[in-house]
């Protein structure tokens, strides 16, 4: 059970006194608790004067307000680490009971009074008020919508049930299922941020590719994302046994897969790996960049002399990546980071090639390592899911150990030779330029940029060597 600071509980029992109000611990909060699981957030349900009861208690506490509905009587406390949801029966409901039965969920349309769920030291079913029998569908593990006007007065509610199912486990029930299938147009007037925090949390969890699965086989994925469904039915390479839709799909599950243990697929980074995905976005944007990398794939399709071609599909992909970002209200972090990943996704494999035939430099090292930035890591991570999802008969062999080889080659020389040389102090400036004769323009960040290359590969380390490199430069170019 969710513990509460007693200050948070003796505020809200002497306000339900003050305003002589029955006060409710609501939906998911009573779910989460039978579940033996941490609430989120505390929902209460107040029988009158919902606006004013969440105000005083925000003034009582010294917490913010956030009003969210005032025709729904619907407010936020948010205090700290706590977030409390204060909101009025609905729809003129007289009492809890009615207020429940016009919720989405049965297994949301739970309630218990407040000083009870505070006092009672372990779930009991006998404490439960539970109209609609949620107690049975959530000890069945069923996800069931209470009726399809529950999608027809909110729309993200159908989304809400793959969420449920990611989260939990549970299973959509079949009346439940094709509902979602009968109303899933809809969902294209649920405001676009709305739909992403849906998804995000989808993302967050364990079960994303199964939930993925799912969105496909009910149709709603079409809904959402209409630029995966164009990837089906084309053939890929001897090298792929998937059609690109099937693809993008596979690679989101291998992508879950390595999240979870990243140490078993590049073993010598596998601690290092851990800490870079701590704090959970970065594995949001690694697993919306495995579902999309290849969504450039179906605008660049050639067939060249019979042979199957996607040049520049990269670069295409992370456009429309960064066009889906600005229709779903995606933030500019999230958005640049996943058509990041989408646009470099083939450098690891290119750079792999290279490496097989003549090694790789320390000039190539600096190159990757500017252009991934602090998301290098995931940019491997990517790679490998990528490469694991796609077991054709002409695969070449050894892709994934040349991947592991790879980036621990490039790791080592960013540390030895790549970081002191971009730590420190640059050589030559601009101002040395100009004093050569440079005419200042789009050259000077060219040769800035041979000079540091230059540098990194160990043609020279002092100003006074530069200089010199960078007039021989200059008198043969």
């Amino acid at each position: 059970m969710q513990k509460y600071p007693d200050r948070l509980c003796r505020a809200i029992q002497a306000l339900a006194v003050q305003y002589e109000a029955d006060v409710f611990v609501v939906g998911g909060t009573v779910r989460d608790w039978m579940r033996g699981v941490a609430a989120r957030d505390l929902d209460l349900a107040v029988s009158s004067s919902a606006l004013d009861f969440a105000k005083a208690l925000a003034r009582e506490l010294q917490a913010a307000f956030v009003l969210l509905d005032e025709e729904e009587q619907t407010a936020r406390v948010v205090w700290g680490d706590y977030v409390v949801d204060i909101a009025g029966f609905r729809g003129g409901a007289r009492d809890i009971r009615q207020d429940l039965l016009k919720r989405d969920f049965t297994m949301n349309a739970l309630a218990l009074p407040f000083s009870q769920y505070m006092t009672s030291a372990a779930a009991d079913r006998r404490l439960i008020i539970d109209p609609a029998d949620g107690l049975t569908d959530l000890q069945g593990g069923n996800i069931r919508l209470m009726a399809p006007e529950a999608l027809t007065e909110d729309p993200l509610r159908l989304l809400r049930a793959f969420r449920f199912f990611a989260e939990s486990g549970f299973v959509i029930e079949p009346h439940t299922w094709q509902w979602i299938i009968d109303y899933r147009q809809l969902l294209c007037a649920v405001s676009p941020e709305r739909i992403s925090y849906e998804l995000d949390c989808i993302m967050a969890s364990h079960r994303a590719y199964a939930a993925t699965v799912l969105l496909d086989r009910a149709e709603v994925l079409a809904v959402l994302f209409p630029e995966l469904g164009r990837g089906a039915g084309i053939t890929q390479p001897v090298s792929h046994h998937l059609d690109v839709f099937e693809h993008n799909k596979e690679a989101l599950r291998w992508m879950e897969r390595i999240i979870h243990r990243p140490g078993d697929f590049y073993p010598a980074q596998g601690e290092a790996l851990t800490k870079y995905l701590a704090g959970g976005k970065r594995i949001i944007w690694l697993k919306w960049a495995a579902l999309f990398h290849d969504l450039g794939k179906p605008a660049a399709l050639r067939t060249i002399n019979q042979r199957i071609t996607f040049y520049n599909h990269d670069r295409i992909g992370g456009e429309l990546v960064a066009a889906l970002a600005n229709r779903l209200r995606w933030s500019r972090e999230k958005s640049d980071r996943v058509s990041r990943f989408i646009t470099l996704h083939m450098w690891p494999f290119h750079l792999s090639n290279v490496r097989r035939k003549k090694g790789v430099t320390a000039r190539a090292c600096l190159k990757i390592y500017k252009a991934a930035g602090e998301e290098l890591p995931g940019l491997f991570l990517l790679a490998m899911a990528d490469s694991l999802a796609g077991q054709g008969e002409g695969k070449p062999e050894g892709m994934e150990e040349e991947l592991v080889a790879l980036y621990t080659q490039v790791l080592d020389v960013c540390r030895t030779r790549v970081e002191p040389v971009l730590a420190g102090p640059r050589l030559v400036t601009g101002k040395d330029l100009l004093e050569l004769g440079l005419e200042p323009g789009p050259v000077f960040k060219d040769i800035l940029a041979e000079v540091e290359q230059a540098q990194v590969e160990g043609e020279f380390n002092s100003r006074e060597q530069a200089l010199a490199w960078v007039r021989h430069f200059l008198s043969v170019r």
